[in-house]
């Protein structure tokens, strides 16, 4: 008997499995294949826009993505740094063999948890509650909750051309009958499609055609426990390409072979990260576009061509990459290919990842809908968190759209749910100067710790840098920039406005010209870190905006606090609108602000809402 069973060892699955056992929970960690835990069938990067903030929370609540990243890549740079602290977001290339076998270390010396080779194909289902899982062998092991992290397995086909070959990524076995189970416990199931490029071998392209892609060199982490570990000077390069007309034309002349165009497809493809021939079809007055080749190891000589994700047939995928410049003569050594797969509607969660249809259910990664290694982890990792929270009977873990991105991600799953694979973006987030990079564990440590999911030495690693950084204030605010002959020299040589007066520092630092990186010209800040640093310069520099998005917030979580009761009857409140009742009555939000969030729930609806639940509840029932 174990307190927790997590199923799939992808992205999901490993942070599930981890957080659980680390919160004292007997947990089993159950995968078809041990050998493909933690693997990366698509482009072995972490991070990019928006998912590289996702990371950072996930380390920040105590989780593994980070911390694996930080030790196995080969490449690390920030992204948009030239458009604001709000969008900034730090991308890696990992190692597609070091990454796993990183991981799987942490967890094979993570004390609680068991791993289990085993093909789930059934739950064990009790009046609406989960008690375990049957393997294929008819094994049957009891649990007081399981986590689904079945990834693109379930009921998975492989498309290439008018190719259709039951099978995962990388042609492993898929689960035949986990979906066709969920079905019958009321489950709506959702038919999805991703996909992904050709590897191309290293010595077949012709890299002095294309244009060098480096690593930053500043040093950055995703962790906020570990410091760099990768020498800065010797990073791989990656290598910008472009398609062009003749790659264009080989796509618009073969559209019908594609399983998608040719009609072989049934699932719905990603919306924001899409096959070439969608691209060309989609934005047809496009001269060209961006592709990016990247290693996918520094043991074998594999290259990804990311952005050219296709479900053609292999002659024409020849065509198409020797259409490419400096590829004329690659060698391909894997195909591409679109896979198909089942996935739940997510409107049938709620907020914790806890199922509504089965107690004691939870589920996360590409079977909630979402596309993405990161979105994957974020949502193993709270659901995780909320399996072992629910065993000991406390309050689950449900981050607002104020608090991290993770909130956002979870909230439009479970609110809005999905037609398309989903992709986390910074536009989705409301708040996105609140979260930034830079404080993902100034919003989420203390949090992580008051429930046990982070240790004492990450805490204490947190109040240090929260005290290094109230010392930093106050040394800027104690010590003024005496204006010197010489400092009026240095100030026209950088071309900045020579100040009028003799001022501290943080009021110096809240004009845009005014960098940490200036004033530690004259003053010593060689005891704080470069991210304390940032993170002063950012609150000071951007107060107003940062005080604004405050105010917004305030009047959210106003609206977070109003609670719908539990029992509320939908079809009881006269002229709601037919869609907003619905919607209401199959989302069930549990607060107004949820409940304003559905697509389909207008204003009127919500007031009418409002004047219901003081008539029938009280005057305290939206509190």
């Amino acid at each position: 008997m174990y307190d927790v069973i997590v199923v799939g060892a992808g992205h999901a699955g490993c942070e599930a499995a981890h957080i659980a056992a680390f919160m004292g929970k007997k947990t089993l960690l159950v995968t078809a294949n041990i050998k493909n835990l933690a693997d990366m069938p698509c482009n072995p990067s972490i991070g990019g826009s928006a998912k590289g903030i996702i990371v950072r929370e996930i380390d920040a609540l105590g989780g593994l993505m980070g911390k694996v990243a930080d030790k196995s890549h080969f490449q690390i740079k920030m992204l948009n740094n030239s458009k604001g602290p709000a969008v900034r977001a730090l991308r890696a290339q990992a190692d597609k063999r070091v990454y796993p076998k990183i991981m799987r270390e942490y967890l094979d010396n993570t004390p609680n948890l068991e791993i289990k080779e085993g093909m789930v194909e059934n739950l064990i289902v009790e009046d609406n509650k989960i008690k375990g899982i049957i393997l294929e062998d008819n094994t049957k092991i009891n649990a007081s909750c399981v986590v689904l992290t079945t990834g693109t397995y379930l009921n998975a086909n492989i498309l290439i051309g008018s190719e259709n070959t039951p099978g995962g990524p990388h042609g492993e076995r898929r689960s035949n009958n986990l979906s066709f189970k969920l079905k019958d416990l009321g489950f709506t199931i959702k038919r999805l499609k991703t996909g992904t490029p050709q590897r191309i071998k290293a010595d077949s392209i012709n890299f002095d055609e294309l244009k060098p892609e480096e690593g930053d060199k500043v040093y950055w982490t995703f962790s906020f426990d570990l410091k760099p570990q990768y020498d800065i000077n010797r990073q791989q390069k990656c290598f910008l390409v472009y398609t062009n007309e003749k790659t264009h034309e080989i796509i618009r002349n073969n559209l019908k072979k594609s399983a998608m165009y040719g009609g072989y497809a049934t699932g719905v493809g990603p919306r924001y990260c899409p096959s070439i021939e969608d691209k060309i079809v989609r934005f047809a007055d496009k001269k060209r576009h961006q592709l990016f080749l990247e290693p996918e190891s520094v043991y074998y000589d594999e290259w990804y061509l990311q952005g050219f994700s296709t479900s053609m047939p292999r002659d024409v995928q020849e065509q198409m990459v020797h259409s490419l410049k400096g590829l004329e003569n690659a060698n391909i050594v894997k195909y591409a290919y679109a896979i198909e797969y089942d996935a739940i509607d997510p409107m049938q969660i709620g907020p914790s990842l806890e199922t509504k249809v089965v107690e004691g259910l939870f589920t996360a990664g590409q079977i909630n809908g979402t596309s993405g290694y990161e979105e994957a982890a974020g949502q193993g990792l709270i659901a995780g968190i909320n399996a072992a929270l629910k065993i000991d009977n406390k309050e689950p873990l449900v981050l607002k759209r104020s608090e991290a991105y993770i909130g956002v991600l979870i909230d439009d799953l479970v609110t809005k749910g999905i037609t398309d694979p989903y992709r986390m973006l910074t536009s989705r987030a409301e708040f996105r100067l609140l979260l930034r990079h830079d404080n993902a564990d100034v919003r989420l440590t203390q949090k992580a710790y008051d429930i046990n999911a982070a240790s004492k030495e990450k805490y204490q690693i947190f109040k240090d840098k929260m005290q290094h950084i109230e010392d930093l204030k106050s040394l800027l605010k104690e010590n003024r920039l005496i204006i010197t002959d010489e400092v009026k020299k240095d100030f026209k040589e950088r071309n900045i406005s020579i100040p009028s007066g003799n001022f501290n520092y943080l009021t110096l630092l809240k004009r845009p010209e005014i960098t940490m990186e200036l004033i530690s010209h004259y003053l010593d800040l060689s005891k704080y870190s470069h991210e304390e640093c940032e993170q002063v310069e950012i609150e000071y520099k951007y107060e107003g905006y940062i005080k604004k998005e405050y105010q917004e917030k305030e009047k959210l979580d106003k609206l977070e606090e109003k609670q719908i009761p539990e029992d509320i009857d939908y079809s009881k409140i006269k002229n709601i609108a037919s869609e907003a009742r619905q919607k209401l009555s199959l989302v069930r939000p549990k607060t107004i602000a949820q409940a304003s969030r559905i697509s389909g729930v207008n204003p009127v609806d919500i007031s009418l809402l409002l004047i219901y639940m003081k008539k029938e509840y009280g005057k305290d029932a939206s509190k």
